[in-house]
């Protein structure tokens, strides 16, 4: 199984579209569990970081680190 690489700040399709109707999220906490913020309504969701990793269908936007990072 393809092993699935994400950041915090990245952008990410959901199998499954919030009930807003968007399927963004973008990364907003990263640790044993991934806060994500809708992209459409603004709600933030929190998944265990291995269903967030089941749940994920692909990487939209890769976040590029600054220097204020």
């Amino acid at each position: 199984m393809e092993q699935k690489t994400f950041g915090l700040y990245d952008v990410v399709e959901m199998k499954k579209p919030h009930p807003c109707g968007e399927n963004r999220w973008q990364i907003i906490r990263m640790g044993m569990d991934i806060r994500c913020k809708c992209q459409g309504c603004g709600q933030s969701v929190l998944f265990p970081r291995k269903e967030f990793s089941k749940k994920m269908k692909k990487m939209l936007e890769r976040h590029e680190p600054t220097e204020e990072d």
